[in-house]
């Protein structure tokens, strides 16, 4: 065999290799978190964050034979991010609205989230707004739990202490200062899995939304592949372990965490892609 012959055999060799070296030297994915937002995100000692959103989104580019930079900012600056092209997706929980559905496209919900009370261990469980009447709710300055409680406060007649910080409204709570307070279940779950005296109590189920992951509009291959790599999840049992290990709290049979939903994004929501689709994990 001549060194031409060789050397064309090589050649053609490397050109048949390219569109395989090409997949694996794609970039790595770019996202971001806030990163004060236990335990979903939050610094860890040493250096760096931890927390369930970025266990999930790292095994998710994982699945995906991608690698993954995760920047920790403000909530504020990540979807104009994404929009500028900043960052690919938002690993960040991220509350599907129809406002937003408008503007991106989302994955399936991986978790709901709702409004939950946190109250003290040992006193009585709340059953509804109205067995607040006469009590104090402890809530973050600033947030929707903050707008709720002050008109439920008005029409069944309880009062609302606002504090600069959620862990400020669960110490009202631990010391006496106030009977409850209203926050998101999983920051509840996971401030009772730290305190043995503070238990998460009511969740109102008429506040549930999906959280899931926003894509670019023009950019569905991306979201096509985020949702099967976290369905991926869901059918294995991985969101549930990290849910249960996160929050403190094994899933329920109707959790987001487990629950496989039909089509690409939120049912009922603009951008939701209906179109039935077979999973493949391996």
């Amino acid at each position: 065999m001549t060194r031409r012959r060789l050397a064309a055999m090589a050649v053609t060799a490397l050109l048949c290799a390219a569109p395989a070296l090409a997949q694996e030297k794609l970039p790595p994915l770019r996202t971001g978190v806030d990163g004060t937002f236990a335990p979903h995100a939050f610094p860890k000692l040493g250096g760096g964050t931890q927390g369930f959103n970025i266990d999930l989104f790292t095994e998710v580019a994982r699945r995906m034979k991608r690698e993954i930079v995760i920047d920790s900012v403000s909530f504020s600056t990540l979807i104009p991010g994404m929009q500028s092209g900043r960052y690919d997706f938002i690993a960040a929980p991220t509350t599907v609205t129809k406002e937003r559905a408008e503007n991106m496209l989302f994955t399936a919900g991986y978790l709901w989230t709702a409004f939950q009370f946190g109250i003290k261990k040992g006193s009585e469980p709340i059953k509804g707004w109205e067995d607040l009447k006469g009590k104090s709710v402890a809530v973050n300055k600033g947030t929707p739990y903050e707008t709720l409680s002050k008109a439920m406060g008005e029409k069944y007649g309880f009062t609302v202490q606002v504090y600069d910080t959620q862990p400020d409204a669960v110490q009202a709570v631990l010391s006496g200062r106030a009977y409850a307070t209203l926050v998101g279940n999983t920051s509840v779950q996971y401030a009772a899995s730290k305190n043995p005296m503070f238990v998460a109590d009511l969740e109102l189920k008429d506040t549930r939304a999906h959280w899931a992951a926003p894509v670019p509009k023009d950019n569905p291959k991306l979201r096509a592949q985020l949702q099967d790599a976290l369905d991926c999840m869901k059918k294995d049992g991985t969101i549930a372990k990290l849910a249960e290990k996160w929050f403190g709290k094994k899933p329920d049979a109707d959790d987001l965490a487990v629950v496989i939903t039909p089509g690409y994004g939120v049912p009922g929501m603009p951008g939701y892609d209906p179109t039935p689709h077979e999973l493949k994990c391996g």
